[in-house]
Formats: C-alpha cells, sequence, structure tokens
C-alpha cells in the first residue's frame, strides 16, 4: 500500500511567538480533518472532537471550528470551551493565537 502525502497524519511542532506547542493535524475520512494544538496547560481541538469529555477530565479546553489544517487553526477564533479554559481567561470568540499565550 502507498501512502501519499494528503492520507498522513501529521505531529508538529509549531512555534507561535517565540513558544513551543505541538499540534496534530490530518485528514481521518474523506472530507474529515482532526486538528489539534497543545500547550503546557491546555490545548484547542477541531469539532471533531468532544468537548463534554474534555470537560469531565477537567481539561483547559477549547474549540475552533471549521479547519483543517493547523494553519487554519491558528486564524480562527474559539466557538466553545470548558469552564476550566473560562476560569484560565479563554472567552468564546478569543483568536486561537491570544488563546495559545493563556495554555502555554
Amino acid at each position: 500500500m502507498e501512502i501519499t502525502a494528503k492520507d498522513k497524519m501529521q505531529i508538529k511542532n509549531i512555534i507561535v511567538n517565540g513558544k513551543n506547542y505541538q499540534a496534530f493535524e490530518g485528514e481521518i475520512a474523506p472530507g474529515s480533518s482532526l486538528v489539534f494544538i497543545k500547550g503546557s496547560k491546555g490545548f484547542i481541538m477541531c469539532g471533531y472532537l468532544n468537548l463534554e469529555t474534555a470537560y469531565k477530565m477537567k481539561n483547559i479546553a477549547a474549540i475552533a471550528t471549521g479547519v483543517k489544517t493547523v494553519d487554519d487553526m491558528l486564524e480562527k477564533n474559539i466557538v466553545a470551551l470548558t469552564p476550566y479554559a473560562r476560569q484560565s481567561g479563554i472567552t468564546e470568540g478569543m483568536p486561537v493565537k491570544e488563546v495559545l499565550e493563556k495554555i502555554y
């Protein structure tokens, strides 16, 4: 079986404002992508992942939708979050790049 570039799931290290984050992106089914950025305190995920589970696990977690890549996510705003994220100063509508500062 040959794996093409579009079939690969990628774990990346990204640097935003001089700070290093781990990120994941990949197409998990035709037309469905999974995107995730992790800081030391919390994470930002695409709408494909479950916010309820993040809440149950008491995670600082937020969702940005309409993304296929990490670069897409970096240009979006937060649409949903856990109460733990809210306690950390994250709000709906906040740009992902600002949220990264709070989860670093």
